[in-house]
């Protein structure tokens, strides 16, 4: 099934394959990262501009005894006024020159470009300024027979004992504690409490039966450590000091007293270590066999992870050997993108940005500080990757293109046809376009890397196949109360 039609524009749109008419320019730069073009177009233009806007504008209002569209130029300039006229003539013509001055100049903005008329007269040449940060310079290094160290970290008998361990606690029973017995780590309780700063109460600061796991780090500071010892009926005071960073800005950094009061005690009984513990959790018989099911599991896992730290080791490098001097509005604009994806993927989950920041502490600035070190790598990657992908002349077909809208769509199970138009839409065809594209040049540069298994020499007579027709790419089948918190 085909959903993209006339694709080969999107891709052709990659690389600026457009011929456009050349401008007077002057180019000057501002400082390391941003420019600022001076476009020229003459008053023959601009009078023809003027002529356009006219028209559109006359097209848009209506004036007793003359249909829409056919208002004489007279009447629509004392309707709408002179300046609304020009206006609309200059803003269409810096749209129009602005994408034939970028592209004559092979200059592709990374940031909002910012335009400043200085000479719209009718009669006269228009003349605008451009302001913005281009896309940088970039020679691409070595990307071909790269090599990495395979590290797999060997599996200890410690290893493999913590699985159990982890698998017993999930197995756990919880028992009310026994008159008398005090909190440890890792029971669940409930308990009162009421928080005060300087002897006033605040906002959020107090619960009832409110469940806690002692050890879970769910409060801030150590307030589940001071608990430890307490017994049921219990009454103890807790002094904690807000994060600096904490999302309620009137609490960051003060210090606070909470009247707690212990109301209920449940200990962690674990099952007990032997073949019937076994038998429960797995198809194995024996404990000896499960254990030994274990490790082979997780030496796979470490053999693939070593796999893909290596294959990443790699892709690093070539990472490493290019040279570009990298605009910080790039890291800025990622940054975004990711905050965006990840607020989307919380609101599948029932939660916004906002709420999960009051949750975990964070506000907007440190968030975007946490991404900050991750986006400029990505960035630095797509940038090398782009650059590859040049280099080797790697394209992408309409079959691709159509596979991995079906993967999109079997992903957010909805119809093919649904994702194609929502991309399409909002103008991000030419992102599926890119990503393609990467993937196709991560894949080269490790192809062609030393640790890329070496082809079998040919012989030097080889039977010819029989032709086969090539199989469509069919679409993938679908399987498928606040507390004082950190």
């Amino acid at each position: 099934m085909h959903f993209l039609t006339g694709y080969a524009n999107i891709i052709a749109a990659l690389h600026n394959e457009q011929e456009v008419e050349i401008l007077k320019l002057t180019q000057k730069k501002i400082d390391d990262y941003n420019i600022e073009l001076t476009v020229t177009e003459d008053a023959a233009e601009f009078s023809k501009a003027i002529k356009r806007a006219t028209q559109m504008l006359g097209e848009r209002i209506s004036v007793p005894g003359f249909r829409k569209g056919k208002i004489p130029a007279a009447i629509i300039k004392r309707q709408v006024g002179k300046e609304a006229i020009i206006d609309e003539a200059s803003n269409a013509l810096i749209q129009k020159s602005s994408r034939e001055a970028l592209k004559s100049l092979g200059l592709i903005p990374v940031s909002e470009n910012k335009a400043d008329v200085i000479t719209n007269e009718e009669g006269k040449d228009f003349v605008f300024k451009l302001t913005f940060t281009p896309f940088p310079q970039v020679e691409l290094g070595e990307y071909k027979n790269l090599d990495a160290e395979k590290v797999v970290e060997p599996v200890t008998d410690e290893d493999v004992d913590k699985q159990i361990e982890q698998m017993r606690s999930h197995q756990a029973n919880l028992i009310d504690a026994a008159e008398g017995d005090a909190i440890v780590d890792g029971d669940f309780i409930t308990l009162d409490y009421t928080g005060t700063i300087n002897g006033e109460k605040f906002a959020g600061g107090e619960a009832k039966d409110q469940p806690l796991e002692i050890g879970s780090h769910k409060f801030i500071g150590d307030f589940e450590e001071q608990l430890i010892g307490a017994k049921v009926g219990e009454e103890r005071t807790i002094k904690v000091t807000f994060p600096d960073e904490y999302h309620a800005k009137d609490l960051a950094g003060r210090e606070a007293e909470f009247a707690c009061k212990i109301n209920s005690i449940k200990h962690r009984e674990l099952p007990e270590l032997n073949d019937e513990f076994a038998k429960k959790v797995s198809t194995f018989q024996t404990l000896d066999e499960y254990k030994a099911d274990i490790r082979k599991n997780m030496e796979a896992n470490a053999e693939r992870r070593a796999g893909e730290n290596q294959r990443q080791a790699i892709i690093d490098k070539a990472v490493a050997n290019m040279k570009v001097d990298l605009p910080p509005v790039m890291v800025d604009n990622r940054v975004n993108q990711m905050i965006n994806e990840f607020d989307a993927n919380l609101r599948t989950q029932g939660m916004n940005l906002e709420q999960y920041m009051a949750f975990s502490g964070l506000d907007i600035e440190k968030l975007r500080e946490d991404y900050r070190e991750n986006a400029e790598k990505n960035v630095l990657r797509d940038i090398m990757l782009d650059q590859v992908a040049n280099a080797e002349k790697l394209t992408v077909n309409e079959q691709e293109i159509n596979y991995e809208i079906a993967v999109m769509a079997q992903m957010y199970r909805t119809q093919p046809k649904q994702i194609f138009k929502y991309l399409q839409e909002n103008g991000q065809l030419i992102n599926v376009v890119e990503n393609i594209r990467r993937r196709k040049a991560m894949k080269f540069i490790l192809d062609n890397s030393a640790i890329a298994p070496k082809a079998e020499a040919v012989p030097e007579k080889v039977a010819e196949p029989e032709s086969t027709p090539a199989k469509e790419i069919q679409e993938p089948s679908v399987k498928k109360d606040e507390a004082p918190t950190e």
